[in-house]
């Protein structure tokens, strides 16, 4: 299992540009996340959660990997039986269309590496189904960009909200959140995950 890469010096800058996040992290310790870092994969994973709860995911997706044993994009491509596993038809659409754009190099991987984050998530966008959070959860899931904070993450606005009583919320002013984060801004999301699980554990922050 891959873990996001990241130790002390990305922690002890995060802790002295942030008072009220440095205290939380202290209070938390190190934080292990998993990757995925097959890129397909971890686009089809994130077209099959779309608007779905972790749970129903999950159940779709090891019913897909039952189905194509592997999920390239070629299995993908010659599997018939998508639909019967509860995957809805515009999803089967947008995941055979990125399979065609691997198969295809129109979409290239290995050519992201060069990309600033604004041009990977230009690219991401364009495949069927992807929009900006979803390239952002690639990014820092798949890609292992450090320097991510998604505006359009619920999470990320409630852990926000639970660390320093911001309630209002506007792009301004989570801009200036990710000035104070960066560059170790995806760092940082996951201990604004850690505080949204529960707003209390972080009230004597």
């Amino acid at each position: 299992m891959a873990y996001f890469k990241y130790g002390q010096v990305e922690i002890d800058y995060l802790v002295r540009s942030d008072s009220v996040l440095g205290e939380f992290i202290n209070q938390i310790g190190f934080i292990e996340r998993t990757m995925e870092l097959d890129p397909f994969r971890s686009l089809v994973v994130s077209i099959i959660g779309q608007q779905i709860s972790s749970k129903a995911a999950d159940t779709v997706f090891n019913r897909l990997l039952r189905a194509v044993e592997s999920i390239t994009p070629h299995n993908i491509m010659i599997a018939h039986n998508l639909n019967e596993i509860g995957i809805p038809k515009r999803k089967v659409e947008y995941i055979r269309g990125i399979a065609s754009a691997f198969l295809s190099g129109s979409f290239a991987v290995n050519e992201l590496d060069d990309l600033s984050d604004d041009e990977v998530i230009k690219r991401l966008v364009s495949l069927p189904g992807i929009g900006k959070w979803s390239a952002e959860m690639f990014m820092i899931f798949s890609l292992q960009r450090k320097n991510i904070l998604s505006w359009g993450d619920f999470g990320i606005k409630k852990g926000i909200s639970a660390l320093y009583s911001e309630n209002t919320f506007n792009p301004e002013t989570f801009t200036l959140y990710k000035s104070k984060y960066s560059p170790y801004a995806s760092i940082a999301s996951f201990y604004l995950w850690e505080a949204a699980k529960d707003p209390r554990q972080s009230s004597s922050v």
